[in-house]
């Protein structure tokens, strides 16, 4: 389920550069990233650390 921006958030978002904006993508990207790492980690204690990168990167990336 998508859910949309309210106007408010979409006239802050307006009012950054460009450069400002993809900050904020990257950082909410890395967040996610690290979030998903650390259930992984609790998920299966037993995997290396090749195995979390290797599934992080397949389910940020929608199996592609």
């Amino acid at each position: 389920m998508f859910e949309s921006m309210d106007e408010t958030m979409v006239e802050i978002l307006r009012a950054k550069s460009e450069a400002q904006r993809l900050a904020i993508a990257n950082g909410m990207w890395r967040s996610a990233r690290q979030m998903l790492i650390h259930r992984l980690k609790q998920e299966h204690p037993d995997w290396t650390e090749e195995d979390l990168q290797r599934e992080t990167a397949r389910r940020m990336s929608d199996g592609a």
